[in-house]
């Protein structure tokens, strides 16, 4: 049977290029995932990573048996590298996104095995997606988990789980691929619910390379939703008589996802708009080096905070801990090849079609994934190029769509949803259905955290607009926003920090006003969202005031009062933004409460009512003074395995919660226990909120963080630090 083990403690790294037999003490220890260089918050430079490094792992074989394989999986490297065992070179990969394997077999030894990987983090021109000008950064390093494996030289090399006909007479069958041509064996597989209760069972003869099984009599199943993503497990077992050779599990869902040529989208028979953000996989601090806790966040926030039902994995394929969480809670996916604008040569190319099929091989059991991305973003018609991408992704997976992004009208049309990034501030129609926006604002109009008052709401009100539009359009499937979080980039790109402040929310992952619009699209019943898009101060629009005032909320009337006084209660704004099921309130207020050096300035109070009951309250002082500290995190642990990390949120605040961005604060941490912060420290504010990262050492244990700020009360944490599963 096989074995996997966890590959990602132990290692040594040096950021140079070192010969196989150099000492260990030129090396420091590290564990994965890792990024080649540590960075801030901002002014990223690109020619830091851009460099050749070497890691290495020392590990122990205590016997090899002649009847088995090992081999090592690489969830990602940046960009290239080269692999060796015990001084044998055993094979070179090119492209960062997507993972690779590595049959450690012919060098492996009994006793103490050298591991060696020299990875080029360079920006090469020869792998994608590079070429040209690339609007992000590809952080170097072993940026993923890494896996040793010990399989049968017989072994499951992969199982394509297929389900069909989910709405009247649910089918399913399993496409079986083994190691190697047999003779006469079998396959037999049960199907279980995520409470272990088995479902399906199945067995089938297998000669050749390849098996299918298909199961009969399925008991009553349930169909993965937005609402309840109900997901199953298929084990699919070899045996040789009775004797168990392998096993292979894996999860999948019953659903049916399908643009049609109606325009719409339909889950499981039911149209649904799409609603969504672009998502790239970079953070402050550690560049793309985010272990499993960070990438499930991300899914957590786009669905669950920011009201998403779609994400885009915009440019490349992204961490298959992302995916697992996007199928746990019920986020759509658009998973797309890596790439941007550039199209390279015959052998750059052929770099982008195994990435595209290893993307599939890896992906295709997610149920969350509806539509796989077969042309580099905003790149050229090539129609020899996409028609080898569209025909590998059908060949592939005949169960999935295909889209290709593209920023022109008019282009080659060889897929089956016509994506395509429209930046208008309108909508642009193509005259091919169905249709899909993949990008709107960002760029066009670029906001950062601590811009004035007029800027924040026009960004927010940008993506109300083109929503409300989308939304009325029966014509558009749906669309997904640039972009869910603002990112680090190339200096042709963003602002002079070479960070592109596109996203609704900062490089943090905390909100804009913008992602308060997100927020209030999400029923009450979910959660009750109030957010007054002001600072509530009399100077910071360029005319002053604050009126009108916008509020996104999902309650049914909003009450204002300032000060003593009664404004009424208000509705939302449906005559401008009549498709939304939101629309924000737009409130006037009487210039005598907002008149610039008026007698008196008093604190706004807003009260949401739902169903004729107050259910929400939102306080903002007029006094913008700063009052409190406010530090919490995400989680009240994390896992011993010298990996696991999670944010250190920070925020200055008036008294009654609400961000108070203009404080220039100055805050600083110091820390007790088995964990590191990652971070600037101490942290100079320039929006009034930030985080930094804690990460756990090897070892568990109580851990103490404590905040300070001059001028305000200091603020303390506790984390327990929990042993790793073995």
């Amino acid at each position: 049977m096989r074995k996997q083990t966890v590959f990602n403690q132990n290692w040594l790294f040096a950021a140079r290029e070192l010969n196989l037999d150099a000492p260990d003490n030129q090396f420091e220890p590290v564990n994965l995932p890792h990024s080649n260089q540590d960075f801030s918050h901002q002014n990223f430079d690109n020619q830091q990573y851009q460099f050749v490094s070497t890691y290495r792992k020392r590990f122990v074989v205590d016997q090899i048996d002649p009847e088995t394989i090992t081999f090592i999986d690489f969830e990602g490297v940046m960009l290239a590298c080269k692999v060796y065992l015990n001084g044998l070179f055993l094979k070179e990969h090119k492209g960062g996104f997507t993972p690779f394997s590595v049959d450690l077999t012919k060098a492996l030894k009994v006793g103490e095995n050298l591991l060696t990987v020299v990875v080029d983090s360079q920006e090469r021109k020869d792998i994608p997606p590079y070429g040209h000008v690339v609007d992000y950064l590809t952080f170097g390093g072993i940026y993923r988990d890494v896996f040793l494996w010990i399989v049968p030289a017989l072994h499951i090399k992969d199982v394509f789980v297929k389900t069909a006909n989910v709405l009247d007479d649910p089918q399913l069958t399993c496409d079986v691929t083994l190691s190697q041509n047999v003779g006469a064996v079998n396959l037999q597989a049960f199907v279980t619910d995520s409470k272990g209760n088995q479902v399906a069972k199945s067995q089938t003869p297998i000669t050749g390379n390849f098996g299918k099984l298909k199961f009969e009599d399925l008991k009553e199943i349930e169909l993965w939703s937005l609402e309840r993503p109900a997901l199953y497990t298929v084990t699919v077992s070899l045996l040789e008589g009775e004797q168990t050779i392998d096993a292979v599990s894996e999860r999948f869902g019953f659903r049916e996802a399908e643009f049609r040529a109606d325009g719409g989208f339909y889950l499981n028979g039911e149209k649904i708009k799409l609603f969504g953000l672009n998502r790239h996989q970079t953070y402050p601090y550690i560049g793309a080096a985010a272990p499993k806790r960070l990438q499930q966040l991300d899914a957590d926030i786009l669905k669950n905070e920011l009201a998403c039902n779609v994400v885009r994995t915009s440019h490349y394929p992204q961490s298959p801990h992302f995916l697992d969480r996007c199928d746990e809670i019920g986020l759509l996916v658009f998973e797309e090849i890596s790439g941007w604008q550039h199209i390279g040569d015959q052998d750059w190319q052929q770099i982008s079609i195994d990435e595209l099929e290893t993307m599939i091989v890896r992906d295709r059991n997610h149920p969350s994934i509806i539509l796989w991305g077969v042309r580099v973003n905003e790149s050229g018609d090539n129609d020899t190029f996409y028609r080898k991408t569209n025909n590998l992704a059908h060949r592939l997976d005949p169960t999935r769509q295909t889209g290709g992004v593209r920023d022109f009208l008019g282009s080659s049309f060889l897929e089956d949803v016509y994506t395509y990034n429209d930046f208008s501030y309108d909508l642009r129609e193509p005259t091919n259905n169905p249709h899909l926006i993949t990008e709107f604002a960002g760029h066009m109009f670029p906001t950062k955290p601590w811009d004035n008052e007029d800027r924040l709401i026009e960004h927010a009100l940008r993506h109300t607009h083109k929503h409300n539009l989308q939304m009325a359009d029966e014509r558009v499937a749906g669309a997904i926003g640039w972009c869910a979080f603002d990112y680090a980039t190339h200096m042709e790109f963003g602002s002079g920090d070479r960070v592109c402040y596109h996203g609704v929310m900062d490089i943090f992952r905390l909100p804009k006003w913008a992602g308060y619009f997100y927020q209030s699209q999400q029923p009450a019943s979910m959660r009750l969202v109030l957010k007054a898009a002001t600072h509530w101060t009399m100077g910071d629009r360029s005319e002053g005031g604050s009126s009108p005032l916008t509020v996104f909320s999902n309650c049914d009337e909003v009450e204002v009062i300032i000060g003593e006084f009664n404004l009424g209660r208000f509705l939302p704004n449906k005559e401008q933004y009549p498709a939304l099921t939101h629309p924000p309130f737009t409130i006037e207020i009487p210039q005598k409460y907002t008149a610039w050096g008026g007698a008196a300035f008093h604190d706004l109070l807003l009260v949401g009512y739902v169903d004729e009951k107050p259910v929400a309250k939102q306080r903002i002082s007029a006094n913008r003074l700063p009052a409190k500290l406010d530090f919490h995190t995400d989680t009240d642990h994390l896992i011993a395995n010298g990996a696991d990390m999670t944010r250190l949120i920070f925020r200055i605040t008036d008294p009654y919660g609400n961000l108070v961005p203009y404080s220039n604060s100055v805050v600083s941490f110091e820390i007790e226990g088995p964990a590191d912060l990652i971070g600037t420290n101490p942290f100079p504010l320039m929006s009034g909120q930030a985080a930094i990262f804690i990460k756990a050492r090897e070892e568990e244990g109580v851990v103490q963080i404590r905040a300070h700020c001059e001028g305000l009360p200091a603020e303390s944490l506790e984390l327990q630090i929990i042993p790793a599963q073995t």
